[in-house]
């Protein structure tokens, strides 16, 4: 079974763009249009065009493409902003800090004409609610935690080692790091993730992390899988990634 899976977008369009080509190219090579491309969550923040990379998935699906998307961590943070109740005191806290510009909710904003800056964190959310599409909340609102197949699950941060995935709590799969990063043993599936940035796509053996740092404007990684084999796609074709 063949599979694409892209790292984490935060706002990168022209970025995924690109990489739907080096997909494009690669069906084109292999006569196979119908392999899933699993997005791997943290679709927006930091980045200049949440909106456009929204936009793109979404009609890439009404157009029948087979485009599938997992929840990220920043990707919960925007529907939380939009959703929190000013009067649960950690949730406006919550919201606050994600206008933070390091956690990318001011860009996410603004690529929907909202302004940020000196403004009362409840006026930035009406101003939202109006703007934000009905159709990006929906969207949104229902992004599974994780995409499986027989051999891979798809997820965005990682899982904890040793439980099983329907008893996976919510939390571990959006942001879960150590001990998920450092655990040798096998998954029974190979994980593919992203979530932790690294300089170049990693596979640990029993993981595949691709998230190569698109929120910070250097790379964003799309692989393919054929079972628990993997390939880096480039402008030049697969490159092999394997197990150290």
């Amino acid at each position: 079974m063949r599979l694409y899976a892209i790292g984490d977008i935060h706002g990168q369009r022209d970025m995924l763009r690109a990489a739907h080509e080096r997909i494009a190219a690669d069906r084109r090579a292999c006569g196979d249009a119908d392999a899933p491309v699993v997005h791997l969550g943290d679709l927006g923040d930091r980045g200049p065009d949440t909106r456009g990379v929204l936009s793109d998935i979404i009609e890439g699906q009404a157009a029948g493409l087979p485009f599938l998307a997992t929840r990220g961590n920043h990707d919960q943070l925007f529907l939380d902003f939009l959703e929190f109740d000013p009067r649960d005191d950690a949730a406006r806290d919550t919201a606050e800090w994600w206008l933070r510009p390091n956690l990318g909710g001011p860009h996410t904003l603004a690529s929907y004409g909202i302004a940020t800056d000196g403004r009362d964190v409840l006026d930035i959310q009406a101003d939202a609610r109006r703007a934000v599409p009905a159709e990006h909340r929906a969207f949104l609102d229902a992004l599974p935690l994780y995409h499986e197949t027989p051999d891979l699950i798809c997820v965005h941060a990682g899982i904890r080692p040793g439980v099983p995935l329907h008893a996976q709590e919510k939390h571990d799969l959006i942001w879960i790091r150590d001990p998920f990063l450092t655990d040798t043993s096998d998954h029974g599936r190979l994980v593919v993730h992203g979530h932790t940035p690294v300089e170049r796509p990693e596979h640990a053996g029993n993981r595949v992390g691709l998230d190569t740092g698109a929120g910070f404007f250097r790379s964003l990684t799309v692989a393919v899988f054929e079972h628990r084999r993997c390939w880096i796609l480039t402008d030049d074709g697969r490159v092999p990634l394997d197990p150290p």
